[in-house]
């Protein structure tokens, strides 16, 4: 018996992996031609032709029930009433029948530079229905939008899960035939390993059907002081770029003379310090300089220079004038001399 058991449970084992692969490589052939729909599913839009593909992306307008296709969108927008637009986002959320899976905001009234960024999660059947309403929330800038076809990616897992569904069922009959402990030991190993599987593949499919069932719909909104020209002649963009630019200058003076004015206290200290040297250089200087030439500065007079004596006034001439020296007619060249009287 335990011979047998033993070979049932090599030859299910066997079957399990084959039947495995028999269904991967015939989920893989049979659906070869599923990446040429997801290709030409895929598109991209911008605010101009966002009704061009409608059709084409619209799942409540597939024909084709049996094809596994998920649909993703974004869309970008922008508004200068940040508020409004959001109360409209969400109430095209909520007529949609759709949830939001996230949701992200950042930036401040004050500044006027609010953003959001919405991810939700709408029914393929009110997919379209929810993006129209999104274009009445708001100046739409650019809105993509693409269909992946997952057919056999589908097939593939759901043949697997049900072969080793059927594995898992002829393991148990199998349990209940055991007649020792080492059998049902064996037995119940190989049935953790099945039903792991299992799980792992049950997930896959659950993904795979959530992701099909309900598209997913990116928004992004932001607030600004003026809309951005959606038109694309030269004049257009020439105005926009003009009115950009000096949007810009103002901005950076603006932010220049709030940098100055949150600066001026720590520039007025600086400026006081720089005066204050200023002026002990100056009289540093000054009195090296007095010094130097010998008059009185913070040191006293200049030291007279060792034996020498200023002359000294008279008192009896002073304030007289200075008498002429008397000079001898004979000592004057050419003057006769005279002789001695007798």
């Amino acid at each position: 018996m335990k011979t047998t058991l033993t070979t049932r449970l090599a030859a299910l084992a066997l079957a399990g992996a084959l039947a495995l692969g028999l269904t991967g490589c015939g989920a893989g052939s049979s659906d070869t031609a599923a990446a040429s729909p997801e290709m030409s599913l895929s598109a991209t839009e911008d605010s101009g032709s966002a009704g061009g593909s409608g059709a084409l992306l619209d799942p409540s307008a597939s024909t084709d029930t049996d094809r596994k296709i998920i649909y993703t969108a974004s869309v970008e927008m922008e508004s200068t009433d940040f508020a409004g637009a959001q109360t409209a986002i969400l109430a095209a959320v909520e007529q949609a029948g759709a949830y939001l899976e996230s949701t992200d905001l950042w930036g401040s009234a004050e500044d006027a530079d609010r953003s959001a960024r919405y991810t939700v999660r709408v029914p393929a059947d009110n997919y379209r229905q929810l993006l129209a309403a999104l274009s009445e929330a708001g100046s739409v800038l650019n809105q993509s939008e693409s269909a992946s076809d997952v057919t056999a990616n589908y097939i593939d897992v759901e043949a697997r899960l049900t072969a080793l569904e059927a594995q898992r069922d002829r393991l148990n009959e199998l349990a209940d035939q055991a007649e020792t402990t080492a059998d049902l030991l064996e037995i119940e190993s190989q049935l953790s390993d099945v039903q792991y599987k299992i799980e792992s593949y049950t997930a896959q499919l659950r993904s795979l059907e959530s992701q099909i069932s309900y598209s997913t719909v990116d928004v992004y909104l932001s607030e600004v002081a003026q809309l951005t020209p959606t038109g694309t002649t030269f004049g257009d963009r020439l105005a926009a770029a003009f009115f950009g630019g000096w949007q810009a200058f103002a901005g950076f003076i603006e932010g220049l003379f709030l940098t100055i004015v949150y600066l001026l206290p720590a520039i007025l200290l600086v400026a006081a310090i720089v005066a204050v040297c200023v002026v002990l250089g100056r009289r540093h200087r000054a009195r090296r300089a007095a010094r130097r030439a010998g008059q009185p500065g913070a040191w006293g007079a200049a030291p007279q220079p060792a034996g020498k004596a200023e002359p000294q006034p008279n008192p009896e001439t002073a304030g007289k004038p200075d008498a002429a020296p008397a000079t001898d007619a004979a000592d004057k060249p050419g003057a006769p001399k005279s002789g001695p009287k007798y």
